[in-house]
This record gives structure tokens, sequence and C-alpha cells, in this order.
């Protein structure tokens, strides 16, 4: 056996050891990052190439030194640089300083979420995050939550909780034991949702023909009059709608349903509504633009993704429950994990709230990220990035070359250049090449480029740069053509 230490432990050497490790691995990490671009721009096929060089399980170990070396040589100059500001294509936002610490943390300990004596600490830090989350959304006592691994977990986890409840309170159902029995159950969801709506569906035996997709106005938010009428005919010809979703930021264009409205309809039909906010929840945290996401305590679930607007490492995500018993329908008692008689002692067993067993301590990052900044803090930052998108949106909206279909609400703005498909999709590829990242989508059967402004690091004066980049790239595809 190796003279060297396996795991971390309380032992000195064992110490040291590590601290030489991370000492080393912040070496390596410094000395390639020596410049502002987002991406090395290395052709996909070299990279392949490269990275399976590299092999896969050596006979012999080469040790920690000669393993940095090879990371250091290839791998870390070839990663996305999410802290640039040259990075703008997706929800993909830089990491705050004080989280990528708190992630040494929890990888070091590697406590577990699912029990009590799997993580002491840990589950009271959950517990207590989570009850102030539960707050700052406007919910009252019954309320309850649970981290995610990230915004599909929490919006799949939701409609689950959706379709246990409603079945439970329509026809005395208890899914748990007898399954759905065929019932046919509708959900409704912007024709511009986030794909985990049609996932959920499917994993849930309800099939991609459940997820009714409602049209979007002008402004790619719900067409309430659309959504009524649909509800309306499902019911007619025998459905059972049991839950609508609100997308609070829409992944291309931040766009933000109308919650209010959706929220009178669900009532009607007695149907659970859903936030998706895995987007536009961290709007809450700006004094200047909160008002816009709308009032998400009318929802009966919300999803909050940490990993975007809040500029948390991935992934760290939340579902809050108005009433906590729906969560219910994820409990299982196991007498090797989740011990009733624990519980009735104090301790508390989360894994009765998560589809989840095993879970990382993620909500250390939200507890370190809150206490170090504050709300001032965010405010500053989440603030900072939507004046980014407004201000983006108004240096281009007049210009004649570029098309700007929507205005944005939160960071998000897709536009694109007049000359057409390919030059869109060219100019894109060339500012990859050259170290810069923005986003391509499809509107109206057009490519569109997109901006999805996360770094608070980028300032008005950087856009103009940006625009005339933009510009010379295609003037290059023009000339080509």
């Amino acid at each position: 056996m190796s003279n060297k230490p396996f795991i971390l432990s309380n032992k000195s050497e064992d110490k040291k050891e590590f601290e030489a490790m991370i000492n080393k691995t912040m070496a390596s990490f410094f000395r390639t990052i020596d410049d502002e671009s987002a991406f090395s721009g290395i052709n996909p096929y070299v990279l392949r190439k490269e990275i399976n060089d590299l092999g896969f399980l050596p006979e012999k170990g080469i040790g920690f030194d000669e393993t940095m070396k090879k990371v250091e040589e290839i791998i870390l100059p070839n990663l996305l640089r999410t802290w640039s500001t040259s990075y703008m294509p997706h929800l993909h936002s830089p990491a705050l300083l004080e989280t990528i610490a708190s992630e040494l943390l929890i990888a070091a300990f590697n406590d577990s979420m699912d029990s009590w004596d799997q993580g002491p600490a840990a589950t009271e830090v959950e517990e207590a995050m989570i009850h102030g989350l539960l707050n700052l959304y406007g919910y009252k006592e019954g309320a309850d939550g649970c981290f995610t691994s990230g915004g599909s977990q929490s919006n799949i986890s939701a409609i689950i909780a959706a379709r246990d409840w409603y079945l439970g309170e329509k026809f005395g159902l208890d899914v748990k034991k007898r399954g759905i029995d065929g019932t046919p159950l509708t959900l409704y969801t912007s024709e511009i949702s986030h794909f985990s709506m049609d996932k959920g569906c499917h994993i849930l035996g309800l099939g991609y023909d459940a997820v009714r997709k409602i049209p979007v106005d002008d402004r790619c938010k719900v067409d309430i009059n659309a959504f009524k009428a649909m509800v309306e005919g499902d019911v007619d010809n025998g459905f059972y709608p049991f839950a609508a979703v609100a997308t609070i930021g829409t992944t291309d264009f931040g766009s933000i349903d109308d919650i209010k409205a959706m929220r009178e309809i669900c009532d009607k039909y007695g149907m659970h509504l859903h936030a998706d906010a895995a987007y536009g929840s961290g709007a809450i945290m700006s004094s200047k633009y909160r008002e816009r996401i709308g009032d998400l305590s009318l929802a009966d679930s919300i999803t909050i993704d940490f990993h975007k607007m809040f500029l948390l490492p991935i992934s760290c995500s939340a579902l809050l429950m108005k009433n906590g018993k729906k969560l219910e329908c994820f409990e299982l008692h196991a007498d090797y994990l989740n011990r009733e008689e624990d519980e009735e002692d104090g301790y508390i067993n989360l894994v009765g709230k998560s589809m989840q067993t095993t879970r990382r301590f993620d909500a250390l990052k939200v507890f370190m990220a809150f206490q170090t900044r504050g709300k001032d803090g965010f405010d500053e930052m989440i603030t900072k990035v939507i004046d980014n998108a407004d201000h983006f949106w108004s240096l281009i909206k007049d210009d004649p070359d570029f098309i700007v279909p929507v205005k944005p609400e939160l960071s998000s703005v897709v536009f694109a250049l007049t000359d057409g498909d390919e030059v869109n999709k060219r100019v894109r590829r060339r500012l990859l090449e050259n170290g810069t990242v923005i986003g391509q989508t499809v509107m109206n059967g057009k490519v569109m480029l997109k901006f999805t402004l996360l770094n608070p690091n980028l300032d008005f004066s950087d856009f103009p740069a940006l625009i005339e980049t933009i510009k010379k790239y295609r003037d290059i595809e023009r000339e080509r053509a």
C-alpha cells in the first residue's frame, strides 16, 4: 500500500498533503487564466483527440503531480471560463468567490442530506435556508420546501406533487399505492417553456401529449385567452386539467407570464399552479426590478435556481411548496435510514421531501453567499445585469443592421443581424473561435442570436465594441458570400 494518504483526516500528515494538493491546484488554475477570453477557440476534433490521448485507467497510478500536469496542459486551458465578460450564451453564470470556497467545504466534509445522522449541521442549515426562502417569496405557515439538483428536478418534483394531490382531491386516489389509474390528465405551459415539463410528464407516465402548449403573445408571454379556451375545450372533451406552469423568465427571452391571470383560471378549475422561476427568481433581490416578476406567492409551488441569476456554482436549486403536505408524496420510511422514532425525537430526515436520496449540502452555498453579500449586495449585482440588458437593447433596437423582436424583462436579449440565417450562424461561430461565446436560438423560424447577461462585471462601455465586432464579422461573411 502506498505511503501517501488516501483520504483526509485529522492527522497532521494528511492535512499537510491535502494543503499541498490544494496549493498546487490553485497554482495550475492561475497559470491557465492569463487572458480575458471565454474560450480557447480550439477545434472540437483536435480537442477530442488531445483528451483521448490522456488515457483512461493506467495500470499504475502516476501520482497527483503528474496528473495535475496533464490537467494543466490539456484540460484547464480548454475549459469554459464563465467569469469572462465575453461569455454570454446561456443561463450559466459565473460563481461568487465565497461560493467557490463553499464548494471546497462541501466536498471535503462530503455530508449527505438524506438523514440527520449523515449531515447534522447540514440538515439544520438547509431547513433554516428553506424557511428563510419561504418568507422571502411570501409563503406563510404550512409551507415547506427542499433543495434539489437543479431546475428540472424542481419542476418535475412539483408536477409529481401536483398530480398526486389532484388525483387524491378529485378521485380519492392514493397514487403511491395504485398508480394513476389511467385518468386523462392535462398540464398547461407556455409553448416556449422549459422542456422539463415534457420530460416530467413522460417520466410520470402521462406522456408528451398530456402537455398542452399555450401560444404566446408578441411579448413571448402566455396568451391568457388561449389558455382559458384550451382548458375549457379539454374539460368538454373529458380531460382533467390538474396543473399549469407560469414561466417566470423563459430560457431564451426572459419573458414573464402573468401569474395573477393564470391563478384565476387555475382556481376556477381546481388546478395546481407552479411557477417555474428558475431564471427569474433572482429578480426578487432587485429593488428596481422585483415588481417585474409579479407576486410569486400566488403560485402553489416555486422553482428557484441559484446557479443562474444568484451567481452560485452548479448545481443548486430549490422547490418551495405553499402547502407543505404536498411534499409527502415523496415520503417513504426505511428502517436503515429515516426511522419514524428518530423523527419523533426531533431528528429531521430530509429524504422524505425529495425524490433524491443522497444529496449534496448545496444550502451552504446559499448561506455563505447571503451572509457575505447581504440584501444590498445582491440588489446591486442583479440590478446591474438587468440594467445591462436594458442598455444593450436600447443600443440596437433602432439600428437598421439588427432585428430586435422583444424588449427584455430580465437579463436576456434576443436579436439578429438582418443578413439572414447563415450569416448569423457564421458570425456566432467566428465569435466562438475567437474566444467570445454568445447564444443562438430560433424565433418564428428564423435564426436569432442571444446575449444572456449574467456577469455583473460587464459594463455599458463594453457593448459598443461588441456590436462593432459582430458587424465586422458580418462584413467578412458578406465578402465570402
